[in-house]
Formats: C-alpha cells, structure tokens, sequence
C-alpha cells in the first residue's frame, strides 16, 4: 500500500499528494470520457477508490473496501447536478471517502468546511475583510470567499463534513447554490455562477438524527448514498490492517504489525459487542453506549503500535491493545463498565487462545 505521506515533516498529507503517483499514473492510462473539469473519468475514479491493476503494471491501492455499487452510485451522482450526501454511522470512513473522491476528481481536497453546531454562514457563502471593507465599501476585493464559493468559481468540488451538526438556518444557504447553481451576493447587486465541475461532497452521521434535520427541501438537492459498517469480519480486518499500517509508517513507528491475530480480536470484540452476541449466536451479550466503530479500532490499533514500539520490544501483544479496548469501549464509566465485565467473564474468560487478552484487561480493569 502507498504510504500516506509525502515527507517527514508532514502528519497526514492531503490524499492528492500522499497518492500523487498513483492519480498520475490513473490519468495516464485513463481514456474514457471524463465530465467538464473532471481529473479522471468516472471509471477511473472508482479504480482509485477500490484500487486496480493498471496495464503497465501499477498497482492501484484500495481506498474503500466495500460495495463497489455504492461508490460508483456515489461517482455517478457527482458527474450529474446533483450533490451527494454519504450518511452513515460514525467510523463508516464517510470522510476518508469525501476526501479521496474530491482528490480525484478535482484534485483538491482541501475546499472543506467543518460542521459544527458553531458554524456561521460565511462559512457555506462569503465573509469579509472588515479593513478594507470599512477602508473602502463594500467590493470582490474586500470579500473573503468561503470554500464552496471557491470550489464554484473553479468548477471543482466542495466539502461539508457532519452537515446536520450545522444549524438549520445556516444549512439552508446551501440550497440556492445547488439548486440555482448561483451564490448571490446582495450588497453588491452581483452573484457568482458555478462553473462546470461544480458540486457538493456532503457527511452526515446518522446517530445524529434529530440534532439539526435536513429540511425537505435541502434533502431534495442530494442523492443520498448510506455507507455501511463492513460486512464481514474479515473485510474490516483488512481495513483496519491497512489504515494502521498507513498511519505507523506517516508516525514512523518501528513496530510492525507481524500477524493480524492481535486486529482480528479486537474488531471479534467490536462486533460481538455492537451485535449483542458472538459470532456463533450462541451467547447473547449486552451492547455498550459507545460507537464500536471501524474507525474505533483503527485507533485501538494504532494504540497498540504505539505503545509496542516505544514500550516493548516493537512486537504488539495482548497487554499493548487491552488499554485502547476499555478506553473504546467504557464511555460511561458505570453502564459501560458492567457490560464489558459480563463480555470478559462470559466471552472472552472462555476462549482458550485469548487467555493472555483476559489477563492483560482484567489487571487493567
């Protein structure tokens, strides 16, 4: 897999400079019809999202592992008018998507605004600079364009992440920009028209429903693409396995993920937990309020590695992911922790081969 990451003195690298040499060799290869501003056609976007084996030779790593209808259901809404919602639980990778399908297609990830229940609506149209704008009046020159308004001036795309976090009458100043197309701008009897390659990449987590709910209206300008928690054990096993590899390296951490026995317990317990029984349905057990999610245990993992290569011998053990599990799994230090003492007792005390994870978490507990 590429490595996220394009020197050492960058954390985390935008995705079109940490997989530059693999949306380069897709646009060199890639001779299909590609919509107005497009980088890549939209058959090439999907290779690069679930990764591909190009004629040369080049090996396309997969960004998503999933349903590959889904993302090119997602790809195709984006080549239309309409803007695209991904909705799904928390840890569903909704954002590393977003990210990875702007960066091939526009080339630029970073026209992004952050959702928050604190978010204005400068942020979704303009602002401005009040120097100038008290040294001269109102003028372009004194505007400060928000990102969507710049993704519209260059016909690229633009990112909302957590679009029910934002307020509802902030949310609504999106939906004259995708519905018309147009941004307008009052105080100076102007507007600005969105160029072709124009749209809208917008997140939403479901668990959220009821905070700010999307109105009927903005509803209507997205198709909506619900992107689930991994299907199998082993598909997250593998997406866990990739994406802590990816980060120890862009960490540079010396230990190395040797086996995949230490992820494929963590993500067993995970989903026995967020099921509410085994993998056998032979035992029901009870379910914690956390969000036992993907992105949960890509974080007890990365932990884990942590914690082996600066406090072991680089070689990650029981006693390195038990500390990451309690904290991922009790948020409410009563509910949460007689659940997951009942789960070790009645689960985990009985499988032979995980004696050492029981020990490892009794004594922390």
């Amino acid at each position: 897999m590429t490595e996220a990451g394009t020197g050492p003195e960058l954390l985390r690298a935008h995705a079109e400079d940490a997989y530059a040499a693999e949306l380069s060799a897709l646009a060199a290869t890639d001779d299909r019809p590609r919509p107005p501003r497009w980088q890549l056609s939209p058959w090439a976007v999907t290779s690069y999202l679930l990764g591909a084996e190009l004629p040369d030779g080049t090996v396309i790593s997969a960004k998503y592992v999933g349903d590959r209808r889904l993302i090119e259901i997602a790809v195709a809404s984006l080549a239309t008018d309409r803007a695209l919602l991904l909705l799904g639980v928390p840890g569903t990778a909704k954002t590393w998507v977003s990210e990875h399908l702007a960066a091939a297609i526009s080339g630029d990830s970073t026209l992004l605004v952050q959702g928050t229940a604190g978010t204005p609506e400068e942020s979704l149209r303009y602002g401005w600079n009040y120097a100038r704008l008290l040294a001269e009046g109102p003028s372009r020159d004194a505007m400060v364009p928000s990102p969507v308004m710049r993704a519209m001036q260059t016909g690229a795309l633009a990112r909302v992440e957590e679009l029910t976090r934002i307020p509802a009458d902030v949310q609504d100043a999106l939906i004259s920009i995708l519905s018309e197309k147009t941004l307008p701008i009052p105080e100076l009897d102007d507007e600005v028209q969105a160029l072709q390659g124009f749209n809208v990449i917008a997140t939403a987590n479901s668990r959220d429903k009821g905070v700010n709910d999307l109105s009927s209206a903005l509803k209507r300008r997205f198709n909506t693409v619900v992107l689930p928690l991994p299907d199998t054990l082993e598909s997250e096993v593998q997406i866990v396995r990739q994406r802590v590899v990816s980060i120890g390296h862009s960490l540079q951490l010396p230990a190395e993920l040797d086996d995949a026995a230490q992820i494929e317990r963590v993500v067993t317990i995970f989903r026995e937990l967020r099921d509410g029984h085994t993998l056998d349905r032979r035992t029901t057990v009870k379910s914690p309020t956390a969000t036992l999610s993907t992105a949960e245990a890509i974080s007890v993992m990365t932990n884990g590695v942590a914690l082996a290569a600066h406090f072991g011998d680089g070689r990650i053990r029981a006693v390195d992911v038990a500390a990451g599990l309690i904290g991922a799994v009790i948020k409410d230090p009563v509910q949460d922790r007689i659940v997951w003492q009942e789960y070790l007792d009645t689960v985990v005390k009985d499988r032979d081969d995980w004696a050492d994870l029981y020990r490892a978490c009794r004594e922390l507990s």
